[in-house]
């Protein structure tokens, strides 16, 4: 089966280009950061500069491994679902389920080991410039040469590989278990189980936020590893909420959008589990993004309120904070267009079917729109909340006040930029399967 899971890859390459993007810029992330323990463990390093390049790697490349962990298999999961027609085809000419879910997790090595491999070279390239930025900022000696080694690498390629292999076999046992027939009741208890468990363990990383000193540069590391386990855990949650929701804003959404809005309510009670590959980087960008740049305002604010005056070495540090945060902001915010990209495209033949029912065009647009508002209103929800459950404590511990004085700025642009992304990148994709006549939409998909 590993023979055909490279024939595979080999004649239908665009199937897994969304998930080889994945892999590349997750890598890239992870060995990044990753490589300052490379650079801090080199011979001739101070302490001074070994402890500056260990922090960042330690906090900043551990929240950023779990974000990439998450946002890779979110990918692994949305491609493994759109081929459950290939798998009970499979099925249906004697392949066994060990077989097609060897296949499916082969696939997933290669393509999970082609992005890790490259991603070292733009991870060099973006370590270097890194290194330059602790140089400039004062944190780092300017003598310290880059060092790209064995932490590096192992972390991007072991992450990445762990996180493409772990989601397929569990996305691709689901579909075979589907196309066998068995039942799937137990499905929505496990996910109840799985999302409440990662909420729990979650509040209790962000309560580890008063466990530390407050002046201590790691004291952001709980918090933000908490509200990311939060968000997943939410975002595993979603689905079960996006089932009952449906049921009380049918009415709102047919009275409002008529045809459209009877095709987005049936369309998302259907399609609740398929829409969690969306909702969870939707909900993690929007935790990741509150959270980490509320913490960073807050810091710099108590930095002020101490009657400390920021000296260039501050201004510059807060500087590299703000560029490190937005590099995985960023990232967060790329693994959201994907995913929205992979799972829209896919949606041709469903598409071409309700055309064929009778809905014209501009119905099925309308659809999409109605869709995309309702993903991002619950999407932007989950992860405030998320995003919020970080913050709180952090400020607590910094000010000795729940409440953040820090205003709706920050969060408002956050909502613009996950709205935008959403909206656009799903009516752009629509749009462009669309073009496709409908029977040969249907018949393509067949």
């Amino acid at each position: 089966m590993f023979a055909l899971a490279l024939r595979s890859i080999r004649f239908r390459p665009g199937r897994l280009v969304a998930t080889l993007l994945s892999a590349f810029l997750g890598a890239t992330i992870i060995m990044t950061f990753n490589s300052m323990h490379d650079t801090a463990g080199a011979k001739g390093v101070d302490d001074v500069s070994a402890e500056s390049l260990g922090l960042v790697a330690g906090v900043v490349g551990g929240y950023g491994t779990l974000l990439v962990f998450f946002a890779v298999a979110s990918t692994m999961t949305v491609n493994v679902r759109q081929r459950s027609a290939e798998i009970s085809l499979l099925r249906s000419t004697g392949a066994t389920p060990a077989q097609v879910r060897w296949m499916v997790v082969g696939e997933s090595a290669v393509v999970a080991v082609i992005g890790a491999l490259l991603a070292i070279g733009p991870a060099m390239i973006g370590g270097r410039m890194l290194l330059d930025m602790f140089k400039d900022s004062g944190q780092v000696a300017q003598q310290v040469d880059y060092s790209f080694g064995i932490v590096a690498l192992l972390s991007g390629v072991d992450t990445t590989l762990l996180a493409s292999i772990g989601a397929a076999f569990l996305a691709v046992r689901r579909a075979t278990r589907q196309a066998a027939g068995l039942p799937t009741a137990s499905r929505n208890r496990t996910r109840a189980l799985i999302g409440s468990g990662a909420v729990v363990l979650g509040t209790v990383g962000v309560c580890l936020t008063f466990a530390f000193d407050p002046n201590d540069p790691s004291v952001m590391a709980p918090a933000v590893y908490g509200a990311i386990v939060i968000a997943v855990g939410l975002a595993v949650l979603a689905p079960l909420v996006l089932r009952s929701l449906m049921d009380r804003i049918e009415g709102l959404l047919v009275k409002f959008g008529g045809a459209s809005g009877y095709l987005t309510a049936h369309n998302m009670r259907q399609r609740a589990a398929q829409q969690a590959g969306v909702l969870l980087p939707l909900v993690i960008f929007t935790g990741m993004a509150t959270a980490t740049l509320y913490m960073q305002a807050i810091g710099n604010d108590a930095l002020k309120a101490s009657g400390a005056l920021q000296s260039v070495s501050d201004k510059n540090v807060e500087t590299m904070n703000f560029v490190i945060v937005g590099i995985i902001v960023a990232f967060a915010c790329v693994m959201l267009v994907n995913s929205l990209y992979a799972a829209t495209s896919d949606r041709g033949r469903e598409f071409g079917q309700q055309r064929l029912a009778g809905a014209t065009p501009s119905q099925v647009l309308k659809m999409v729109v109605a869709e995309g508002l309702v993903l991002t209103v619950l999407g932007v929800f989950f992860g405030t909340v998320a995003g919020i459950a970080g913050i709180l404590p952090f400020n607590a511990a910094k000010t000795d006040s729940f409440l953040p004085d820090q205003g709706p700025g920050i969060w408002l642009g956050i909502v613009a930029i996950a709205t935008v992304a959403t909206l656009v990148t799903t009516l752009a994709t629509t749009v462009r399967v669309l073009r496709t006549p409908a029977v040969e939409a249907v018949a393509v998909a067949a």
